[in-house]
C-alpha cells in the first residue's frame, strides 16, 4: 500500500502521524511511504531521518495526497485540506466528527473512507488510540490550569499548593476515565484538594482506591455539580461519550456563582466540550473571559509538547496502521472488530451512530461495506 504521511496544518499543530521508526516497520512490511517535507520537524524528526528509514519526502502537501491509498494524520483535515481528499482514499487520525457538522459533512462528500482513532475500541469498552494523548491532555490539564491561575494571567492569583500557613486551591475534576485521572493525580501531586466527579460508582470506588489522601471522589450530578463550582478555584472537563457530543454539565447560568478568576479547563472541547460556554481556541489564542471566569478551550493540547505526544501516539497506532496496510481497510475491520468500531464515515454515509445521531443524518449499517462478509 501508498501510505501518505502530510505536515500537520491546524494552527500550533507540531505532532507528526509516523516517526522515521514507524516508517521502517511499514517498509518492513512491504509498503511505500511518502512524508511531506517538514512533517516530523515539530517533533524533531527531521527529513533525513525519514529518507534513511525508507520514506520518500515530498515537498507539498497536495503531491502527499495525491500518490497515497491511505492517509495517516494526527488532527482531522481543515478546510484547505478538503478538496486534496480522494474518493474512496482511506484517512486514518483522530476525526471527533460529533463535534463539528461542518467536517462531517465534508468528508461525506470527499467520498472517503474515515477510520477515526477516537471511537478504536477495545473489547473490554477501552480506548487504545484515544489513551496515550488523554494521558497527555490530563496532565497538561493542570499545567495549564496552575498557569493561568496567576494573576498576570486574569486568574485568582491562586498557587495551587498554597503554602505553609495558606490553604491549598480546590480543583474539581469532571469525568474519572482517563483525562480525569491523570489530572486529578497531577493536581494532588502539586498539593491541591483535588474533587473527580464521575456518574459510574465502580470507576468512583476505584479512583477511591488508587488516589491520594488529597484527592476525594463524589457522584457527578447537577446539584453536586453546582455546589462544587462555588469553591472551586481550578475546573478541569473530562468527560468521554465515545464518538459522541459531550453533555454540557457546566451551564452559563453557573459562571455567576463562580469566585471570579476562576479558571475552567475543557479537555472535552474536540467533542463539543463538557462546558456550555467553552468554544475551541488555540495555542496562540488559548484563553477568554466570561463573567470574570477564564476559559481554556484549546482543542489539541497535546500539541504543544509533540515530541512526547508523538512518541505516545505512534506506539498505540503503528500496529493499527501496519494491519490497514497490508490486509487492506475492508478485511482489517472484518477481521479486528476494534478497527471496525472507528470506521465513521464511508463512502459518502455514516457508519456510526454517535456521529449519525449529532446531526441527525441517515445511519448505515457498516456491513454493508464489508463485502458482505459477516462482522465479528
Amino acid at each position: 500500500m501508498i501510505i501518505g504521511v502530510p505536515k500537520e496544518i491546524k494552527n500550533n499543530e507540531n505532532r507528526v502521524a509516523i516517526t522515521p521508526a514507524g516508517v521502517a516497520e511499514l517498509r518492513k512490511n512491504g509498503h511505500t511511504v511518502y512524508v511531506q517535507s517538514g512533517a516530523g520537524e515539530g517533533s524533531g524528526f527531521l527529513d533525513e531521518a525519514y529518507t534513511q528509514a525508507g520514506a520518500t519526502v515530498l515537498p507539498t502537501i497536495e503531491q502527499t495526497y495525491k500518490v497515497a491509498d491511505m492517509i495517516v494524520k494526527v488532527k482531522e483535515p481543515i478546510r484547505a485540506e478538503y478538496e486534496l481528499i480522494k474518493e474512496k482514499q482511506l484517512l486514518f487520525t483522530y476525526f471527533h466528527f460529533a463535534s463539528s457538522e461542518e467536517l462531517t459533512r465534508a468528508m461525506i462528500a470527499r467520498r472517503a473512507i474515515c477510520l477515526a482513532y477516537e471511537t478504536v475500541e477495545k473489547p473490554d469498552r477501552s480506548l487504545p488510540l484515544l489513551v496515550p494523548m488523554s494521558e497527555v491532555a490530563g496532565r497538561m490539564a493542570v499545567q495549564e490550569g496552575a498557569k493561568y491561575l496567576e494573576k498576570p494571567m486574569k486568574g485568582r492569583g491562586i498557587l495551587l499548593g498554597g503554602v505553609a500557613g495558606v490553604k491549598p486551591a480546590n480543583v474539581l475534576v469532571l469525568g474519572g476515565g482517563i483525562v480525569g485521572a491523570q489530572s486529578a493525580k497531577m493536581a494532588a501531586g502539586l498539593g491541591a484538594n483535588v474533587t473527580i466527579m464521575d456518574v459510574n460508582l465502580q470507576r468512583l470506588r476505584y479512583l477511591e482506591d488508587i488516589m491520594p489522601a488529597n484527592v476525594d471522589t463524589m457522584m457527578s450530578n447537577e446539584y453536586n455539580i453546582r455546589e462544587l463550582v462555588q469553591v472551586s478555584d481550578l475546573i478541569i472537563g473530562a468527560v468521554l461519550i465515545p464518538g459522541a457530543k459531550a453533555p454540557h454539565l457546566i451551564t452559563r447560568d453557573m459562571l455567576k456563582t463562580m469566585k471570579p478568576g476562576t479558571v475552567l479547563v475543557d479537555v472535552a472541547v474536540d467533542q463539543g466540550g463538557c462546558i456550555e460556554t467553552c468554544t475551541p481556541t488555540t495555542h496562540e489564542n488559548p484563553t477568554y473571559i466570561i463573567d470574570d471566569v477564564v476559559h481554556y478551550c484549546v482543542a489539541n493540547m497535546p500539541g504543544a509538547v509533540p515530541y512526547t505526544s508523538t512518541l505516545a501516539l505512534t506506539n498505540a497506532t503503528l500496529p493499527y496502521a501496519i494491519q490497514l496496510a497490508n490486509k487492506g481497510w475492508q478485511q482489517a475491520c472484518r477481521e479486528n472488530r476494534e478497527l471496525q468500531l472507528g470506521l465513521n464515515v464511508v463512502q459518502g454515509d455514516v457508519v456510526y451512530k454517535g456521529v449519525a445521531d449529532a446531526f441527525g443524518l441517515p445511519l448505515v449499517n457498516v456491513k454493508e461495506y464489508l463485502e458482505g462478509v459477516a462482522v465479528l
